[in-house]
């Protein structure tokens, strides 16, 4: 900038001016407060008089320092002042510059829309050069899009012929033509290429059906699914006019595991119930000689990535395993074919004779794998086998208990052991059945051994109580008197429960307390305590029948030495001593026979008490009363029997003899007493009269 310019923007100040511009109320105000200020300074400094002689002193440092003052503010507005100046002028320059970039924006703008004008009508020209280029483009591939169709079929002849390396190069081919003529007809789809998409499709069908059938191509012709596998690697990673790899590498793997489980461990393939431990034993034998084929075969085969071996083996134990819990969700699973299904899963599928076979590589390891069966598939297969057993262990125990209760009606005594003591089979079979069960399992898993051996616990002591019902039944039917032989077998079943008892130990598995079979060994003490019972009530019935017998045939002598005429009372005192003697004797008798164990309503002794109130009646008119009442309690009683007691008492006239025996006939006849026969087995003495006793009176 020159120094005119300069001129004619800075302002002209007047010498010894301040800096000019209106007044401002701050400023008066602030000149107010200095001078309060000044006024209050020189109030306190000049208060006392010896301080005004340094008046003029105090007056020419003001002065000088006023003066500098002043020339400090002029100093500061000066400097602001050239600053605004500068500013100015500066942004008058800035204005002369916008001003001349806006005509130049307006030019410009002016300039595009000629431009654009002409653009447009140079797009007719545009299109027919890119049509032009098209043209071009197919002229020169015109050759070869004629002969699409052709080779198109040539392909598929290819892929039906299972010549996969040339057909996937002829599909190649025309991939690449159609690449060829995608980018310069700008991406536009020739109708002449629309069947490459199916075609590459029936050619990745073909290799992926390969590949499911690798086992057997590896036996039979390796060199088809080497090729087919070198395809899928090949055409895993390329990619077609900017879509997504079609990855057949996967489809292959997944073909290899499809194929194994449809051979193995397909639907309609899975064993009916019953069957399933023919068919794990089938699988025994193929699961492990696949393994070796794939080992032997099928990896040399396949890119080293696929791990052949491992994915065979993982292929096969997903498989069994999911067979395996399409098994157990069968409601029909048997006890046989849970039993084979757990001894096969956890003591031969992991063992040395399949996957844990030595000559296995490590890739055929699946141990790191879920479990063939979890805990859940275990509780459901013991419990199952467990519900399913013990139904066949009650049906089986119940007909050996049946078989037991039909022999016990039978005619004959039962069989004898060597030592000539009744016995029965019925142990052996019992123990037989229980202890076959509980080492069967223990040939699972504990858990299982353990649930088995409660069971047949609990089933004996079920056993037990039947028994002990059957033999309450036994003792009714032998009340009844359908028991010939009550007591023999009764001791065959206390031998039986006895050698059962003594061989308990053979339900106690190893190394547990003795103390597990105590409810059982109480039970079968109860049952023998029952057994005793019932054969001790017997041997009293039979007792007191052989009382009874005693104590009539007592009775019955005693009448018939009564009757025989032994006895003629002569008079009161005589007939007195009689009935006391026949009362005493009769006390006896009860005693004796009461002390035996008979019961008194059996005796046969009142009737000697009712003798001695004959005789010791003293009216002899109220002797029909009292044969009418003999012959109530004793209606086998008969005239000849009262004729011949009335001949003891010496002293019945021919009336009252007549009157009595008249009552006899009259009286109503008896009611059922109960009592047995006595005077019907007594004879009737021939009258003959004698004293009570040849010796001497009756006593």
């Amino acid at each position: 900038m020159d120094s005119a310019a300069k001129d004619k923007i800075q302002p002209t100040l007047l010498p010894g001016s301040s800096c000019p511009g209106p007044e401002w109320p701050e400023q008066e105000r602030a000149e107010q407060l200095a001078r309060g200020a000044a006024l209050k300074w020189a109030s306190g400094i000049f208060y006392r008089p010896e301080q005004l002689a340094r008046l003029s002193q105090y007056r020419s440092r003001e002065v000088q320092r006023n003066c500098f003052l002043e020339a400090r503010i002029k100093s500061v507005v000066q400097s602001y002042l050239e600053g605004v100046q500068t500013g100015v002028w500066q942004l008058a320059r800035a204005l002369e510059a916008v001003q001349g970039t806006r005509e130049a924006l307006s030019q410009a703008h002016h300039l595009l829309q000629e431009l654009s004008q002409t653009s447009q009508t140079l797009a007719p020209l545009r299109e027919r050069v890119v049509q032009h280029k098209q043209l071009q483009v197919l002229t020169q591939l015109l050759p070869r899009l004629q002969a699409v169709p052709a080779a198109v079929a040539h392909t598929q002849t290819l892929i039906d012929a299972q010549r996969f390396l040339e057909a996937y190069v002829s599909l190649r081919e025309l991939e690449q033509l159609q690449e060829e003529t995608w980018a310069p007809l700008g991406g536009l789809q020739l109708p002449i290429f629309q069947g490459l998409g199916l075609l590459a499709e029936a050619l990745g069908q073909a290799v992926e059906a390969a590949a499911g059938a690798a086992g057997r191509l590896a036996r039979e012709d390796p060199a088809l699914l080497v090729a087919a596998l070198r395809v899928a690697e090949v055409e895993t990673e390329r990619t077609i006019l900017g879509q997504a790899p079609r990855d057949w590498r996967q489809r292959c793997l997944r073909a290899l595991q499809e194929g194994l489980e449809r051979i193995h461990f397909s639907s309609p393939g899975l064993p009916e119930p019953g069957a399933l431990a023919r068919w794990l034993e089938a699988l025994q034998v193929a699961l492990p000689a696949e393994l070796a084929t794939a080992e032997a075969l099928v990896a040399p085969c396949c890119p080293p990535n696929y791990n052949v071996v491992q994915l065979w083996a993982h292929t096969l134990h997903s498989g069994l395993r999911r067979s395996v819990q399409q098994l157990l969700s069968r409601p029909e699973l048997g006890a046989a074919d849970a039993f084979a299904l757990l001894h096969w899963a956890l003591h031969v599928y992991m063992g040395e004779e399949m996957m844990g076979n030595l000559e296995l590589g490590p890739e055929a390891d699946v141990s790191q794998l879920e479990p063939l069966l979890t805990s859940e598939n275990m509780e459901q297969l013991e419990a199952a086998f467990v519900a399913q057993v013990q139904v066949s262990v009650a049906q089986w125990l119940q007909k050996a208990l049946d078989g037991e209760v039909a022999e016990w009606s039978k005619e004959q005594e039962p069989n004898t052991d060597p030592s000539g003591f009744y016995h029965s089979p019925m142990p052996a079979i019992v123990l037989q059945i229980l202890a076959e069960n509980i080492q069967v399992t223990s040939l699972i898993s504990d858990s299982l051994h353990r649930r088995v051996h409660d069971m047949a616990l609990s089933e004996l002591a079920a056993f037990l109580r039947s028994f002990s019902d059957a033999l309450i039944r036994f003792s009714r039917d032998h009340l009844r008197g359908a028991a010939p032989h009550y007591v023999p077998y009764l001791l065959a079943a206390f031998n039986h429960q006895s050698a059962l008892s003594s061989s308990l130990s053979v339900l106690l598995p190893d190394g547990e307390a003795s103390g597990v079979l105590a409810p059982i060994e109480s039970a079968l003490d109860d049952v023998q305590r029952r057994i005793c019972r019932l054969v001790l009530e017997a041997l009293q019935v039979e007792l007191q029948l052989l009382l009874a017998e005693a104590e009539r045939t007592v009775v019955l002598q005693y009448l018939r030495a009564l009757l025989q005429g032994r006895l003629v009372c002569r008079g009161a005192d005589e007939r007195t001593q009689a009935a006391e003697r026949l009362r005493h004797d009769a006390a006896q008798l009860k005693e004796l026979f009461l002390g035996l164990g008979l019961e008194e309503s059996a005796h046969c002794a009142p009737v000697l008490l009712a003798l001695g109130e004959l005789l010791n009646l003293h009216d002899p008119t109220l002797l029909g009363l009292e044969v009418a009442g003999l012959r109530q309690k004793f209606p086998d009683v008969s005239e000849d029997h009262v004729s011949a007691l009335l001949d003891l008492r010496g002293d019945v006239s021919r009336e009252h003899r007549q009157a009595a025996l008249s009552s006899l006939q009259a009286g109503p006849p008896p009611s059922p007493t109960g009592r047995p026969a006595l005077f019907s087995l007594v004879p009737t003495p021939t009258p003959s009269l004698s004293s009570c006793l040849p010796s001497g009176p009756c006593s």
